[in-house]
């Protein structure tokens, strides 16, 4: 049984989306692994599946993979004496120093990192270089018996915990850099459905031992111009208490980078539900494709109860072609009073999401860029939990309110 557990998960093609690809890509182009390894280490099918990937989404040329030699070196029996008398000086000081450290931790932090880690250490030597059992119990003063049953808990304890990085890495296919205190209710169901005893703390720290933890991504760009002569509108929010979806959609434009040029993301967002209505990616800030995102979120109403556009006093948004989709539908502008993102927070932590969490990889061209906007946004509005909707996803309270409001 324990063997059947250990074996990695065969994969469908369906479950390699762009996201997965880009990030196998990224772990094999910065020399992390190989491709043979990622191919084994995510259990993806295929002998060249991963190769292809790198030819056709990678950034670097695949096409004639370098092979690198090791240079042999040769030395005297005197140097070689002399190299060794000066690795066995170095090995005496280094166990000394570590000893030292481990009696020092042990003493005044109880830590008991020698009665925790001593049976790993022993049983890893002993497998490595041959090292006496019996031997290596008598100089620690511990019993063979003692050290065969930690030995088994420690080895079931590490079976439960390779279940729990298995359900992470399954996560991270799909939100590569989604926060742990999410990652930790989105799984915690599944750990009471394996019998798998462990905290919030004891994932964090688990999380941190493997690697798994994610680091947070700061960028900041000025896209906005609003020093123009058109006409701008007053901020209707500042009064207004949101109380159901398609009640303000909020709108913003923030720039993506390919290897091939900049893109511009226009998203429009429902500010009860968080959910991505409409979403538009261009190579260009024009109004004619702004004004596509808010086309897509217009289609997907499902009421036509009073609406505010909400945004900042960017010319794309104070434009003719704009405005003119806005009065044909009954949907009142609103903008921000100048250039203050803090009055368009919400549709700035949006971007920040999707940036941060999604768009995390830099795609060869507009194609696979676009490719991956359309996995991103679907994720985040159907997989995400969001703390603002106790845990929820965007989907989940957009749809659920509507309906309610509908019925109602």
């Amino acid at each position: 049984m324990k063997d059947k557990e250990n074996k990695r998960l065969k994969r469908s093609q369906r479950d390699y989306n762009m996201a997965f690809k880009l990030a196998v890509i990224s772990r094999v182009e910065k020399g992390e692994m190989t491709y043979k390894q990622a191919q084994s280490t995510y259990g993806i099918q295929g002998r060249s599946t991963v190769l292809v990937w790198l030819r056709k989404f990678g950034n670097l040329d695949w096409s004639k993979p370098n092979l690198l030699f090791m240079s042999k070196s040769k030395e005297t029996p005197a140097q070689t004496i002399k190299r060794l008398e000066k690795e066995l000086s170095d090995e005496q000081l280094k166990n000394k120093i570590l000893n030292t450290m481990i009696d020092i931790s042990d003493s005044q932090y109880g830590t008991q990192n020698q009665k925790k880690v001593f049976s790993q250490t022993i049983f890893r030597l002993r497998q490595e270089r041959g090292i006496s059992l019996s031997k290596s119990c008598r100089l620690f003063g511990i019993s063979r018996q003692a050290l065969y049953q930690q030995q088994i808990r420690i080895d079931h304890r590490e079976a439960e915990l390779l279940k729990v990085k298995n359900l992470v890495i399954n996560i991270r296919l799909k939100m590569p850099r989604i926060g742990t205190r999410k990652l930790y209710h989105i799984l915690s169901q599944q750990f009471c459905k394996q019998g798998i005893k462990i905290g919030r703390d004891a994932f964090f720290d688990y999380l941190r031992r493997e690697k798994l933890l994610v680091r947070p991504m700061k960028s900041y760009t000025r896209t906005t111009f609003s020093k123009h002569w058109l006409r701008k509108y007053d901020n209707l929010l500042k009064e207004c208490k949101i109380e159901r979806p398609e009640q303000v959609y909020v709108s913003d434009i923030t720039y993506v980078k390919s290897h091939e040029k900049t893109h511009y993301l226009s998203l429009v967002t429902d500010a009860y539900s968080r959910k991505i209505v409409g979403y538009k990616l261009s190579d260009d800030m024009s109004a004619e494709n702004v004004v596509q995102a808010l086309k897509m979120a217009i289609k997907g109403r499902k009421s036509k109860l009073p609406l505010i556009h909400h945004s900042d006093r960017g010319l794309q948004y104070c434009s003719k072609i704009y405005q003119d989709v806005l009065n044909q539908n009954g949907i009142k502008p609103s903008m921000t009073d100048g250039y203050d993102c803090y009055q368009n927070a919400l549709a700035e932590r949006i971007n920040g999401i999707l940036k941060s969490e999604f768009l995390i990889y830099k795609c060869k061209d507009g194609t696979t860029l676009e490719k991956l906007v359309n996995v991103s946004i679907n994720t985040y509005n159907t997989k995400r939990p969001h703390l603002s909707l106790m845990m929820e996803t965007p989907n989940f309270i957009h749809e659920k309110t509507s309906q309610e409001n509908l019925t109602g």
